[in-house]
């Protein structure tokens, strides 16, 4: 199997706030020009001015690490803060229950059927939860195909999605 293609990003507001999120998910960034410098790497060229309502924007915030340095994060200030697993999964299924037809898999893709209207509902909700494993989702108007990184990924996810849904 060879290697994936490395992501590659437009050069959109979007885009570059995906980039600045991934950034400071992945580097322990310290300093907007540190940001900068990550983000040049990848290709963004982007002003501190920019970067600042970016980040703003983003409610990007300065955590203190174990070692004493402040940097910058996204998410949660407080670990108390963030939503248990459990109660994110029954949020999920929730709004996914009575939506998800079918679910089937193939090879790294795994294709999700709802009534006809509902497809962009139920990947918008897949899409607002970092799901380890999926890359992404295609929404038509009764069919949905999450793209996961590889097959074992594919039907794990494929049995976690049908569980959620028949809750």
């Amino acid at each position: 199997m060879s290697d994936p293609t490395p992501m590659q990003r437009p050069a959109s507001r979007a885009a570059r706030l995906s980039a600045i999120e991934q950034a400071l998910l992945t580097h322990i960034i310290t300093s907007q020009a540190q940001l900068s410098s990550v983000l040049a790497n990848e290709g963004i060229e982007v002003t501190q001015a920019t970067l600042s309502r970016d980040l703003d924007e983003m409610n990007a915030f300065k955590r203190r690490m174990p070692d004493g340095t402040m940097a910058y994060a996204v998410g949660y200030a407080d670990e108390d803060d963030r939503p248990l697993d459990g109660k994110v999964e029954q949020q999920m299924s929730r709004a996914l229950s009575g939506l998800v037809t079918s679910v089937a898999t193939a090879r790294n893709l795994i294709v999700v059927h709802t009534p006809s209207g509902a497809a962009q509902y139920v990947a918008s909700v897949l899409d607002r939860q970092s799901i380890e494993g999926v890359l992404g989702t295609i929404a038509g108007d009764d069919t949905v195909m999450m793209i996961c990184s590889d097959d074992e990924s594919a039907g794990q996810r494929a049995d976690w999605l049908l569980t959620l849904a028949s809750k």
